[in-house]
């Protein structure tokens, strides 16, 4: 008898989704239009072999030391000049103010000093700009030093970067599997406005009078989500391969597993909030301030580590988190499902998905003995 109710239930559903129009365009077009403003955002400019710096040089009074750096900075490839010859103090700082140039460099006055001043605007002091290119010159500034007086440095640092993933994986490979990750999540959290409809028009609370389970009709309506959850994911997928040229690396078993957990998780977080909303907008609002709130706090844009200590305990605490690894493990990094930290990342999200489910259950089947009294 449960079975044929589901099974009734399920088809009803899909029928429904054929025929919203607008379920298409806010699950499948809406995410292709935001994976392309984000990636077009945050995923280009990122190599380290595109990065420019635009500087110019105040040299007052020249001489030997300041010639010789002079010489030396303008030969690091990074640094593009505004100016072919050095300008004066207020001409750079005006050069500075208007955003013309990334950094003004004052060569020292005095022979034999190597002092050098980076004026920057005040603005993008602590942008990645500037802050490479203040790494950039102190590091020139010290071997300078050494050449100066002769002496060979003792000790040397040399940096290999290992992966799992293809070699060729670059952070545009990183931001679109977090694309993926955020807009399945969406459609699963913004997916069951159309159970608010049915209340409105009433064909909810016939249901609720009829023989029918709340919890099959709940369960129903997220498996038809997480179908049109595959479709999202396949065509996200091409778009990021064929447009961005994003590189997978794709490990099955692994990629599988998280996708079915994670869309089940948030349809379930949607199917909560359609239980308590009483008018599409109330349901909007939540289902646009817990997108918000693990947007950027779920590691889609930037890894969680860089966030500040003290917020780092938040995002351990989403499933967002975890959803979003987990198909970073099975799309890019090509990681099996023997690791602790998968199980684990599943098992929270899982935690996530049966405590929204049983609570919104509860929650219809509360109303649906009040509204028969």
């Amino acid at each position: 008898m449960a079975a044929k109710q589901f099974t009734s239930m399920f088809m009803a559903q899909i029928k429904m989704m054929f025929r919203e129009k607008q379920v298409w365009f806010w699950n499948v077009f809406f995410p292709i239009i935001l994976m392309v403003i984000f990636m077009s955002i945050f995923g280009g400019g990122n190599s380290t072999s595109s990065f420019k710096a635009k500087i110019a040089f105040v040299d007052a009074v020249p001489n030997a030391s300041s010639k010789v750096l002079y010489d030396g900075i303008k030969q690091i490839p990074v640094f593009e000049l505004k100016e072919e010859q050095p300008v004066t103090l207020e001409q750079g700082k005006a050069l500075v103010e208007n955003d013309e140039i990334n950094a003004l460099i004052i060569l020292p006055e005095k022979e034999g000093t190597s002092e050098v001043q980076l004026i920057v605007n005040r603005e993008n002091e602590m942008g990645a700009t500037t802050q490479a290119l203040s790494g950039i010159l102190d590091k020139f500034i010290q071997q300078a030093n050494f050449a100066v007086i002769g002496a060979t440095p003792t000790y040397t640092i040399s940096m290999e970067s290992i992966t799992s993933a293809s070699e060729d994986t670059e952070y545009q490979d990183f931001l679109f599997t977090g694309m993926i990750g955020l807009s399945v999540a969406q459609g699963g959290l913004f997916g069951m406005a159309n159970l608010i409809d049915m209340r409105r028009s009433g064909l909810l609370k016939r249901l609720r009078m009829t023989p029918a389970r709340m919890g099959l009709f709940g369960l129903s309506s997220m498996l038809v989500r997480f179908l049109l959850g595959i479709v999202q994911i396949f065509i996200l997928a091409l778009v990021g391969v064929f447009i961005f040229g994003a590189n997978l690396n794709i490990n099955v078993l692994s990629l599988v597993i998280a996708f079915f957990v994670g869309t089940l998780v948030f349809n379930a977080m949607g199917y909560l909030f359609s239980s308590f909303s009483k008018t599409i907008e109330s349901y909007m609002g939540v289902a646009n301030i817990v997108s918000m709130l693990m947007m950027f706090l779920s590691g889609i844009f930037f890894p969680v580590e860089t966030l500040p200590e003290w917020l780092q305990t938040v995002p351990k605490m989403l499933p967002l988190t975890y959803f979003v690894e987990g198909m970073r493990d099975g799309l890019i990094y090509a990681n099996g499902i023997f690791s602790s930290t998968f199980w684990t990342g599943m098992g929270i999200m899982a935690l996530w998905g049966v405590v929204c489910f049983l609570l919104a259950s509860k929650l219809y089947q509360a109303k649906s003995i009040a509204s028969t009294r």
